[in-house]
């Protein structure tokens, strides 16, 4: 047996969904990115830029690390998944921003949504729906972290990573929006 220390690895693929492809990367932590719009640019360019921020040697994979991601992706878009119980690597996101998605992840259920100022409010810094919008644009994690369950006070859609019309899909999917006419 090798006596070397395997050096670190970040496990990454792309998998098609209802939104487009999505990569897909995984520690020995759990999974740490979803990336939207999963094109050929990206497939060219996110790997790597992961495997430097994460200090790991990116390794296309849809085995191993991610196979259960897979699954439960492909459940919660087949409307059979409501709850994305995964391990999940927080170390691409650090202070405020990881306090109010892990308060999203656990605290805003399938099929519900969330004001900005209310989700500030809930990590007890009233005031800072604005450094909310910011956590949500910087969130590794999108649909399994949903950011897109965040909306304006006002019942705008706000903004989001994906596109609009990726968090109408999401919403549509989860019964808060009605389902898109095309």
């Amino acid at each position: 047996m090798d006596s070397e220390v395997q050096s670190p690895r970040v496990e990454w693929t792309v998998v098609p969904s209802d939104i487009g492809p999505l990569l897909l990367a995984a520690t020995g932590q759990g999974l740490v990115s979803v990336a939207f719009h999963a094109d050929a640019s990206v497939r060219e360019r996110l790997p790597a830029r992961l495997g430097a921020r994460l200090g790991a040697e990116p390794v296309e994979s849809a085995t191993g690390r991610l196979a259960e991601p897979i699954r439960r992706l492909a459940a919660y878009f087949e409307g059979e998944l409501k709850t994305f119980d995964l391990p999940l690597d927080w170390s691409l996101t650090t202070g405020f921003n990881r306090q109010v998605l892990r308060e999203l992840a656990s605290g805003v259920p399938y099929g519900t949504v969330v004001g900005y100022g209310e989700l500030a409010e809930r990590v007890g810094q009233p005031g800072a729906a604005q450094a909310v919008g910011a956590a949500m644009g910087s969130n590794p994690l999108p649909v399994v972290v949903p950011c897109h369950r965040v909306v304006e006070s006002d019942g705008g859609l706000g903004g989001f990573g994906g596109g609009l019309e990726t968090k109408r899909r999401l919403l549509a999917l989860e019964g808060v929006l009605p389902q898109p006419l095309f």
